[in-house]
């Protein structure tokens, strides 16, 4: 591209930039009416001085900062005048001052050039003088398959968790937190699992080798779920009939599910009607293989209303299973857990491992809501948010979701 000076330009090459006329007018600190008669232009010439430091208003004169020195806009019009080349800095503020223009008669001359000549691209003249349409455009391929470009993405299961985020979120379901290292507290006891129930034996769980302990809650909860354990408390149960132990309880542990999350929402307090979700890692000990792993995300959550029912849950869990996972086909089985009931199991078809369970489900059990607070019916559930993510990615084996497999992360698809 090609410039010339505009008629403003050629004056400021003759006489020098305002701003710089300015400046080198004033002795001292001289008022905005004085300076006016000494300079054109005075308007432009105070608003660059300002900008380049050189002066400053201060009530009502005109205080010299400094005096300028090589100007480097001064340079480039004499450089626009010769037809050399100007940095971009520079050319783009001329530009902006109006000081310069495209040469319009340059840009015809060289497209009138190619007339009648082969052209592999179209350039900006050509197209403004309308002179391709005189040229012979060299022919393109477009079957050719050109190079595959791979842009930079959120690795593929990061970006299903927060899909499934959005939409729990899109819901009205509000998220809830917990810390990885629980108390047995929070995950067992105050879910109503007795303490010598088999899934708190070191085959299913991981414990804390240092420290062993950690603090429980307040003394009113801990009391109340003492007492729900040994004889059901004011629920209406008979308890587990066994003499509760607090050090028991208060053994640390990698968290085995993030119910304990619920269960701390629950005695924090929470809304009536209200709806909470959580995603977070949970720990068990286990054999690794195509749809197990030691370590694992579930996404647990929970909706309080007066009158909700077991129909009410199913429709739900249907309705997730179907939203999150793209699955056709989901089936529900009776299964038990300490902490709820009724219960049940959801499983939806793998196109290549079949029928495969990803939640469990229930509502919460009174022995498990009363002794922290609260009266409401709860309906809960807890999504294996692996095997999710396996159906909807479309693999075989959980442990390719955190697959350093560069190929497999290429051409994974952008979950939406």
């Amino acid at each position: 591209m090609e410039y010339k000076l505009t008629d403003e330009g050629r004056e400021y090459l003759a006489k020098g930039l305002p701003e710089k006329r300015l400046v080198e007018s004033i002795d001292k600190d001289t008022g905005i009416k004085e300076a006016k008669s000494k300079v054109e232009n005075f308007s432009i010439a105070l608003s660059w001085a300002k900008k380049n430091g050189w002066v400053k208003l201060e009530k009502g004169m005109i205080k010299v900062l400094k005096r300028p020195g090589k100007i480097p806009e001064q340079d480039a019009l004499e450089a626009v005048s010769k037809g050399k080349p100007v940095d971009s800095e520079t050319l783009n503020t001329l530009l902006k001052r109006k000081l310069i223009a495209e040469d319009r008669e340059t840009e015809s001359k060289k497209a009138m050039e190619m007339v009648g000549k082969e052209v592999t691209n179209l350039t900006p003249e050509l197209i403004k003088t309308g002179v391709w349409k005189d040229v012979k455009l060299k022919p393109y391929n477009v079957r050719a398959v050109g190079s595959r470009v791979y842009p930079g993405k959120r690795q593929p299961y990061n970006q299903f968790l927060d899909s499934v985020r959005a939409k729990l979120v899109s819901l009205g379901f509000k998220e809830m937190t917990g810390p990885h290292i629980e108390t047995e507290f929070w995950n067992f006891d105050a879910l109503y699992q007795a303490q010598n129930h088999p899934s708190r034996d070191w085959t299913q769980t991981y414990a804390l080798k240092h420290p062993t302990h950690g603090d429980l809650p307040d003394k009113k909860i801990v009391d109340r779920v003492k007492a729900t354990h040994e004889n059901g408390w004011e629920t209406g149960s008979t308890g587990w009939g066994y003499e509760w132990d607090p050090k028991k309880a208060s053994n640390l542990m990698p968290r085995a599910h993030t119910t304990a999350c619920s269960a701390r929402r629950i005695a924090q307090g929470v809304d009536v009607p209200g709806k909470y979700f959580a995603i977070s890692r949970c720990f068990r000990p286990d054999v690794i293989d195509a749809t197990h792993g030691v370590e694992f995300n579930q996404a647990e959550g929970i909706v309080i209303d007066e009158g909700l029912t077991f129909r009410d849950m199913l429709g739900l869990l249907e309705q997730f299973a179907v939203e999150m996972a793209g699955a056709e086909k989901v089936k529900f089985y009776p299964d038990y857990y300490p902490f709820t009931e009724p219960s049940v199991q959801v499983s939806v078809k793998h196109p290549d491992l079949g029928w495969i369970e990803i939640a469990g489900a229930g509502i919460f059990r009174p022995e498990l809501t009363e002794p922290l607070g609260l009266k409401q019916p709860v309906i809960a559930w807890g999504f294996g948010i692996d095997r999710l993510a396996m159906y909807k990615l479309g693999i075989v084996d959980i442990r390719e979701l955190f697959s350093r497999n560069l190929q497999w992360l290429r051409n994974s698809r952008i979950i939406r």
